[in-house]
């Protein structure tokens, strides 16, 4: 068997990735979450939570959770609507998406029971977890650190701004946010003054921005659903290979050893 130390690195063994389906409640509704890991390595690792885009989570999202757990991460992908709902159209992800864009604090006992029911797998270092989160999950995940998450630190990927106000006593997680400089949704200034106001509690955090990238540049599907939807997305590889390197880059850093 493998041990943690590998965690994060290119590895030169194959991987075998375990993959289940799991279920948890919150405010009497059940969620379907995603978990994978490599079976391959032994002992506790740390652990990721990623927030699913506004389409729920669909085959992207447990993409990604695959990608972290072949990096030596135990990844759970949280389902944020119940029963594993996923929206067909814009109309409908905006419908499921609202209610948490009008209380950014409602994501918080969802996302809760998602991390206990991750904390429940002997794999899962208790200690070192983070969150990272695309588009609409990008929001959830940095307001799930601004309203005092026990998370070493948070990824946003295009993820949206605003919510829950910065508050220095409740901010634990280090906080690092990859931006499109095209983002027709999230402009660059946007995301600077939320960079200043983490800067003015003193809050370790990154903002980096990608060249030509659009809103949604990480996802390969995001061209042909901005054709279809009329939406101003578009894949950009290489901002997408350059985000998941500096989300690599940021993991080496939070965890302890």
């Amino acid at each position: 068997m493998l041990t943690v130390s590998s965690i994060g690195q290119t590895k030169s063994f194959p991987s075998n990735i375990k993959e289940e389906i799991v279920t948890y409640t919150a405010d009497g509704v059940t969620f379907k979450g995603f978990i994978a890991y490599d079976d391959n390595i032994q002992g506790k690792r740390p652990a990721i939570l990623v927030v699913h885009e506004w389409w729920g989570l669909n085959d992207y999202t447990k993409m990604r959770a695959r990608k972290l757990a072949e990096l030596g991460y135990i990844a759970m992908a949280a389902d944020m609507f119940g029963d594993g709902k996923i929206a067909v159209n814009p109309t409908e992800a905006q419908e499921f998406t609202t209610p948490f864009y009008k209380d950014p604090t409602k994501a918080k006992s969802i996302l809760d029971a998602a991390l206990m029911k991750l904390k429940e797998y002997s794999q899962t270092d208790p200690n070192n977890i983070a969150a990272i989160g695309y588009c609409f999950g990008g929001y959830v995940a940095l307001n799930y650190a601004k309203l005092g998450a026990a998370l070493k630190g948070v990824v946003s990927f295009h993820g949206g701004i605003g919510g829950a106000p910065v508050d220095k006593k409740l901010l634990k997680a280090k906080i690092l946010v990859c931006q499109g400089a095209s983002d027709k949704f999230v402009s660059q200034k946007v995301a600077e003054d939320f960079k200043h106001q983490l800067d003015s509690i003193g809050a370790d955090n990154t903002l980096k921005i990608y060249a030509n990238a659009t809103h949604t540049f990480t996802n390969p599907d995001a061209t042909k659903i901005g054709k279809e939807f009329n939406m101003p997305i578009e894949y950009n590889a290489d901002a997408d290979r350059d985000s998941w390197n500096d989300m690599k880059t940021f993991f080496g850093r939070i965890f302890k050893k």
